[in-house]
């Protein structure tokens, strides 16, 4: 059972994702509906927002407390800049749910006309490289020791940058994989929530 932060974003992309990937999702809007969840999904879409929303809506400290407990977690896009342990780039007044080790630069890549595709190879995620769409998307500029990054920019003025990071049980992307139609990353990380929960039976 992954969970999908339904305050705002790519909610229902993200939904039919992950039971393309052979999950079952449901939307989150209430503490009460983290309950009994394998992992849970932060979706892309405006990261100020879905902070602000998050305290309106009193799940900040619930999503919070579930991230860094040990949950399996998995942001894409702004969810990337909400798992970040630092925002560049970000308002004054942006909260985050943290949990993994890292910097990341808001809309690092540029604005919405910046948008664009390119091909990633992902760690951990066979079938060769993602054709990964980034809209208005972060990069990470600093990962800590536990840190492993599972995915780079292959081509043009931003090879080498990272969008593809796993720390434990929390999973971050810069890309929109709900947008694009092949499953695997969702497989992978509907895989990886069910795994923690077996370890915890």
């Amino acid at each position: 059972m992954i969970g999908v932060l339904a305050l705002q974003g790519d909610v229902r992309e993200h939904v039919s994702a992950i039971e393309q990937a052979g999950g079952v999702a449901r939307p989150v809007r209430r503490p009460e509906e983290l309950e009994g969840l394998d992992g849970l999904v932060i979706p892309g879409g405006e990261s100020t927002t879905i902070s602000k929303l998050a305290v309106e809506f009193g799940l900040f400290e619930p999503v919070h407390r579930f991230v860094t407990g040990g949950g399996a977690t998995y942001g894409s896009c702004a969810g990337m800049i909400m798992l970040a342990s630092e925002i560049l780039d970000g308002r004054p007044d942006q909260r985050a749910f943290g949990g993994i080790d890292m910097t990341v630069r808001r809309n690092a890549f540029g604005r919405q006309v910046d948008s664009f595709e390119a091909p990633v190879d992902i760690d951990g995620v066979e079938g060769g490289s993602y054709q990964a769409v980034f809209i208005r998307a972060p990069w990470v500029e600093r990962v800590g020791e536990r840190v492993e990054v599972l995915g780079r920019v292959s081509q043009g003025p931003a090879a080498g940058r990272i969008v593809a990071v796993r720390q434990g049980n929390l999973l971050a992307t810069s890309f929109h994989p709900e947008l694009t139609g092949d499953p695997r990353v969702h497989r992978y990380f509907v895989a990886m929530a069910g795994a923690h929960s077996a370890a915890l039976q």
